[in-house]
């Protein structure tokens, strides 16, 4: 007899239909076989549900059994076919009826003792159930409030096999699972670092500020201890708000890598994410033989830091250039292509020099002019271009670790923020980007104009600090930040002198 069961499997971010049939006949030796491009956790499918139907209770047929996974041409990954693998073969013994599972939506992994065990990529799921019109989706319970935020959508969370059995028959009810996304929002929008906890470093500060209010990429020089990693922790705390769509974008990436946690309806918070320097480029891009994705998309609509920048591999970093320009990464491979969404802010720190202490009034700088420039250019000029702002980060001094002078909190910090990204987006928009960071050369001749003051004072850094030639829009693009954080309109020579601060990275090395 033939069985057919809906469910699902992902591919990118999004969610695609999935048609499990099972066929079950009796003549010639038994056998199990699954086709449609199953991978290596789709064939184990068979053990698991061969176990699971038998310690609850239920027969595994002795016969000629076929599971075909439709669309065939699509290679199927993970575990969320054994629940509908299980269901299509009740229905082939004639336990369940076709109808019984008209119009639901099916996904789950069995353990041995028929437990319905969470899967990747629920709320992907959710989405496309929701599209495709289905009245319900029969999901493991510990997806169910994941799920649950696509409130169209009835979502039954189930925690074993007979369980689903008896709902499936009518002879047992199960609530569907229903969540106040509002009030989810606000539950897990709260951040649990704030700048209040840094001491000193208000130039730093600052220039966080300025960068977070630009969507401006960001590098911080300074020794060992002066706090760079702490102050960039915090950023995401200071940059607006994610709205809904944010939201769900943002958690589905985490959905489809198991990184959600048990309970957790959405990710409301910005992501930081801060790889280690030994990271593949697999791992920071993304990669495998059916595309992940990676960190930067992992850090989509929030931040990514790279602490010891130049220690990163060359690589590697020569592939942030496209996530960084276009938003977006694309990762080919001969079974298919992948678009993620890499929307991100890059955080980077290093050291001044190889001992770290170049510039440091407290401590000798052992690395000759030759060597501080070797070091620095570990890093690409391609790269360094799509940073936008470089500040020096000094040691902290002891009277600014001891004092008790309350520092400015995060949510003041993030108000000044928001209105100054609330006025870009009206200026840009119909452009087609949403903070001056993302201006191109038309967008700078409209929007950056100085008058012949401004010009002057601009010559005057270029020739005297040894501003390379790509500094001069980096310049332009930071100081329309800064005025619009102070809600001016107009480029002032105030402007321009606090944007060629931001530019160290650009001075000679003497």
């Amino acid at each position: 007899m033939l069985a057919k069961v809906i469910s699902s499997a992902v591919l990118g971010i999004d969610a695609y239909p999935v048609e499990v049939e099972v066929d079950i006949t009796s003549r010639g030796l038994p056998f199990f076989s699954t086709v449609g491009l199953p991978d290596a956790a789709v064939k184990e499918s068979k053990e698991r549900v061969r176990a699971a139907l038998k310690n609850t209770g239920f027969d595994f047929p002795l016969r000629q059994v076929v599971v075909n996974l439709a669309p065939a041409d699509i290679k199927k990954e993970g575990s969320a076919f054994d629940l509908p693998i299980a269901i299509g073969m009740l229905i082939a013994e004639g336990i369940l009826t076709q109808e019984m599972v008209s119009g639901y939506l099916i996904v789950g992994e069995l353990s041995l003792d028929g437990r319905v065990k969470p899967v990747r990529g629920a709320l992907s799921m959710a989405v496309l159930a929701n599209k495709t019109g289905h009245r319900g989706m029969i999901i493991p319970a510990g997806n169910a409030q994941e799920a649950a935020v696509v409130e169209e959508v009835s979502i039954y969370g189930m925690h074993t096999l007979p369980e689903v059995v008896e709902f499936l028959m009518g002879s047992a009810l199960v609530d569907a699972t229903k969540i106040n996304v509002e009030e989810a929002f606000r539950t897990y929008s709260a951040y649990q670092e704030d700048f209040s906890d840094v001491k000193g470093q208000e130039h730093a500060k600052r220039a966080l500020e300025i960068a977070a209010s630009g969507g401006h990429n960001i590098v911080m020089i300074g020794p060992p201890g002066s706090g760079k990693t702490m102050i960039a922790r915090r950023l995401s705390s200071i940059l607006p708000q994610m709205g809904f769509d944010e939201a769900i974008e943002t958690t589905k990436i985490h959905s489809i890598m198991g990184m959600l946690k048990h309970g957790q309806p959405l990710i409301a918070t910005r992501p930081f994410r801060s790889p280690h320097h030994t990271v593949s480029d697999a791992g920071l891009i993304g990669g495998g033989q059916i595309p992940r994705p990676g960190e930067v998309s992992l850090s989509h609509n929030g931040v990514l830091f790279l602490d010891e920048l130049p220690e990163f591999k060359r690589n590697a970093l020569e592939a942030l250039r496209q996530p960084l320009e276009d938003g977006n990464v694309t990762i080919s491979r001969a079974i298919t292509s992948l678009s993620y969404p890499a929307s991100l802010m890059l955080v980077a720190a290093m050291n001044p020099c190889k001992c770290g202490f170049y510039g440091d009034p407290l401590h000798q700088c052992i690395c000759t002019p030759h060597q501080i420039q070797s070091y620095r250019s570990k890093v690409s000029g391609p790269l360094m271009d799509r940073i936008d702002i470089h500040i020096e980060v000094p040691a902290v001094k002891f009277r600014e670790i001891s004092s008790d002078a309350p520092a400015e909190g995060s949510e003041s910090i993030r108000e000044r923020v928001t209105r100054a990204r609330d006025a870009q987006q009206e200026r840009y928009r119909g452009d087609g980007i949403f903070a001056n960071a993302h201006m191109r050369s038309r967008h700078i001749r409209k929007y950056c104009k100085i008058d012949e003051d401004c010009q002057q004072l601009m010559e005057a850094a270029m020739n005297k600090l040894g501003l390379s030639a790509r500094a001069y829009n980096r310049i332009l693009k930071v100081a329309r930040t800064i005025a619009d954080i102070d809600g001016q309109e107009r480029l002032s020579a105030e402007h321009l002198s606090e944007a060629i601060q931001y530019r160290s990275l650009d001075r000679r090395v003497n």
